[in-house]
């Protein structure tokens, strides 16, 4: 049997064998998922039935959902998100429990694109769509050991009146994330990009300047780095990252008062800095959060979007992936930033950084594929 003509066939089997104890899915689909691969399969269409989910009951209605249906994209499920009566998002809730880390079940996967996370981790699909108002592509992505791509402000259609989220991607790597991008964007196809010239300029920073970072988790991302440079990938800038801490600006903006002045200042100060990071197409590196994954009790008085939410409010686009592990199995994410619009680039830089670190492995709980 051809990969075509038996990957929702796959996929669905291991939403059947896996998702009882994750709970990555609110809904599957299998009649639909298995039609419209028959019908790409006829049609030839370029994505040939690839299973795909989609975040949450409304997300089959979103654009990106609707771009890669008619690509030959087949959804299998709705995924997780977090459920109604907790104030905090790195959670998530499918239909039969709480959303479990495939790599520790004491553990949340991070949120809100939860079950988009554990889906492509466990290989339950082969990308999921994310929509990312704070990190809740990125600090998902981070936590299940996946890649996770928030695309600038505004390129894409989104729900979201407070111009803070933007629509996004998660996938088992760069590279596999190009298909979205390619049926999604419009004349946004990866290929039409040249290969990145290395090494890649960057900036890294620990911090941003005013974020408490878990000394392990800097440890996994700064050796990363490490690596990247004695690879040739990357070349680091002498530019300190030094933004104004936004959990004030952001939360303005997410309540209805972008005018308030303090958030104004902020987001006008850190646009500044951040536009001199970047100058010359460089990028900026950081660790995608401050912080490991938190119990299913929730993060306390931790904010795990404390490095991933000046980017929403700046609208640049910025991913994660995988970076290594802290000694307790906690996958740590490494977040990458570029210039507002260069999205295309931003991956093209994201596949050229992850071939020259070690492959992120399958979650145990994953078991065959």
């Amino acid at each position: 049997m051809t990969r075509t003509t038996s990957a929702v066939t796959r996929a669905l089997e291991r939403i059947g064998r896996l998702d009882p104890a994750l709970h990555a899915f609110i809904e599957v689909w299998p009649d639909e998922a298995l039609a419209r691969e028959r019908e790409a399969v006829a049609r030839r269409l370029p994505l040939g039935g690839m299973p795909f989910a989609v975040k949450g009951p409304s997300g089959i209605r979103s654009f990106a959902a609707r771009r890669l249906i008619a690509a030959g994209g087949s959804p299998v499920g709705a995924a997780s998100v977090p459920g109604p009566g907790t104030h905090w998002q790195t959670w998530g809730l499918g239909a039969h429990g709480r959303t479990v880390n495939p790599w520790r079940a004491d553990r949340t996967p991070g949120g809100s694109s939860a079950g988009s996370a554990v889906a492509v981790a466990t290989g339950m699909a082969e990308l999921a769509t994310g929509s990312d108002g704070a990190g809740s592509v990125r600090i998902p992505a981070a936590w299940c050991g996946v890649f996770g791509l928030k695309t600038t402000n505004g390129l894409l259609p989104s729900p979201d009146r407070s111009g803070l989220a933007s629509a996004g991607v998660l996938a088992r790597s760069a590279a596999a994330a190009e298909p979205y991008l390619r049926h999604v964007l419009d004349g946004g196809a990866p290929d039409a990009a040249p290969a990145p010239l290395l090494p890649l300029p960057a900036v890294y920073s620990e911090d941003l300047g005013f974020a408490e970072v878990d000394p392990e988790v800097a440890a996994v991302v700064r050796a990363a780095v490490d690596r990247l440079v004695a690879a040739g990938t990357v070349r680091l800038l002498g530019r300190e990252a030094a933004l104004l801490d936004p959990v004030g600006a952001w939360t303005a903006v997410r309540g209805g008062s972008p005018d308030d002045p303090e958030a104004v200042r902020v987001r006008r100060t850190n646009d500044e800095r951040l536009e001199a990071l970047l100058a010359g197409g460089a990028l900026l590196l950081t660790p995608a959060t401050p912080n490991r994954p938190h119990g299913h009790e929730g993060p306390g008085g931790l904010y795990s979007t404390a490095l991933t939410w000046a980017f929403n409010l700046s609208g640049h686009p910025a991913a994660s992936l995988p970076a290594g592990f802290t000694g307790d199995g906690c996958p740590v994410g490494l977040q990458l930033a570029a210039a507002r619009g260069a999205d295309v680039r931003l991956l093209a830089a994201a596949r050229a950084v992850e071939d020259a670190l070690p492959a992120a492995p399958m979650p145990p709980t994953a078991g065959r594929r």
